[in-house]
């Protein structure tokens, strides 16, 4: 088995998770999510606790079941307290301004950028150069996080664009005469 599935996902308090068949839905203060898990696994509740065991043998099932665990336990982290990504601009000109569900962004193109903010996430911009994607669902805040990130990438020569805060950008040397 999975040395990640092996280790039961600790439920906090305030957290409901109730299982009916291959459905689990996890329900705390933040929101609720669901997830559909694969037949070769199963998650049993023990107490306070969620074991992901395999049904079936073989090398798919040993790593659907590390995979559950994993997203079982994003999903109790989820609804207690929350993901967030941080993002930086980098660049004369650049920022960033929310307004409700749209996204506004001046990267530098003849245009201004609207980003649509999905459903379920929430986007703060704290300064004109800083932009916060918050919510529930891991998956969700890196991929809408991912996708802004997507319209101006971290250029190597200058270093401007939109990076993750903290990101490293190995920066390359200018071409000489």
């Amino acid at each position: 088995m999975s040395r990640i599935a092996k280790n039961p996902v600790t439920v906090p308090s305030g957290v409901e998770v109730s299982i009916n068949g291959q459905d689990i839905s996890v329900k705390g203060g933040k929101g609720q999510l669901t997830f559909s898990v694969h037949n070769d696994v199963e998650v049993v509740k023990e107490g306070d606790e969620l074991r992901v065991a395999t049904r079936a043998k073989g090398k798919s099932a040993i790593a659907q079941s590390g995979t559950t665990r994993a997203i079982v336990n994003n999903m109790v982290t989820g609804v207690s307290t929350g993901f967030e990504k941080k993002l930086a601009l980098v660049g004369v000109g650049y920022r960033a301004q929310a307004q409700g569900k749209v996204l506004n962004l001046t990267l530098g193109f003849s245009h201004p950028v609207n980003f649509e903010v999905p459903e379920g996430i929430t986007v703060e911009t704290p300064s004109q150069t800083e932009i916060v994607v918050k919510g529930v669902d891991k998956q969700k805040v890196g991929q809408a996080a991912a996708n802004i990130r997507a319209y101006r990438p971290p250029e190597p020569y200058k270093g401007k664009g939109v990076r993750y805060a903290g990101e490293h950008i190995v920066m390359k040397e200018a071409k000489k005469k």
